[in-house]
């Protein structure tokens, strides 16, 4: 069992590019890509909110558990 990190999903529905979202929430596209790739050992919730808010969508539709 894993957590599951759909943003690149997310961004392909909304058409939106990795900078682009990065730029919106405030944070440097690297760290973006951590989150991507699933390397990140934790999220900050105000950034998840930041996530949901620009691609209109849900935590669960970003975090799975498999």
């Amino acid at each position: 069992m894993a957590m599951v990190i759909n943003l690149d999903v997310m961004l392909a529905k909304r058409k939106m590019k990795s900078i682009e979202l990065a730029q919106l929430i405030g944070i440097t596209e690297q760290n973006l890509s951590i989150l991507k790739t699933g390397k990140a050992k934790a999220i900050k919730l105000s950034t998840l909110d930041a996530i949901c808010k620009h691609l209109d969508c849900q935590p669960g539709d970003i975090l799975e558990y498999k």
